[in-house]
């Protein structure tokens, strides 16, 4: 059979006298997969993550809060463990998550509506939509 480089095909392969050879690693990276669209796949991941609308509470659970901060700022010396359950907005869409941080409460500031934890974590009041902890079992014993 005759081929086009049937004059060519058993010489020996060519070693450039000038250039040095490239290295396999070098020659391998140049025919890996091109991503034309860089970010997209973080564009996708971020359009399909889920946020939580932040729900508006009760009157009857919004008692309830109100009734515990009173009792933690009455009870304020002694450092109890809680439970906080709040809402920490997204920074990138709209809505958010629940979040539940556990810690001692270093400091309440009612005129910042703030909650600072022994842990430095500071929480707003208004995103707050339940407080628990042992402590509660006193309040419910007073009650």
């Amino acid at each position: 059979m005759n081929s086009p480089y049937a004059d060519i095909i058993h010489l020996p392969h060519h070693v450039s006298q000038n250039h040095p050879q490239m290295p396999m690693l070098d020659r391998a990276a140049q025919f890996a997969p091109f991503a034309a669209l860089t970010g997209y796949d973080d564009s996708i991941a971020e359009a399909g993550r889920l946020t939580t609308e932040r729900r508006e509470l009760s009157e009857q659970e919004q008692n309830e809060l109100n009734r515990r901060f009173d009792f933690l700022i009455s009870r304020l010396k002694g450092s109890s463990e809680v439970d906080i359950v709040h809402f920490v907005p997204d920074v990138r869409k709209p809505g958010g998550e629940y979040q539940t941080t556990t810690g001692s409460i270093k400091n309440i500031s009612l005129p910042e509506r703030i909650i600072t934890l022994d842990t430095g974590v500071i929480i707003h009041l208004d995103d707050i939509s339940y407080i628990g902890g042992s402590i509660f079992s006193e309040m419910m014993e007073d009650s």
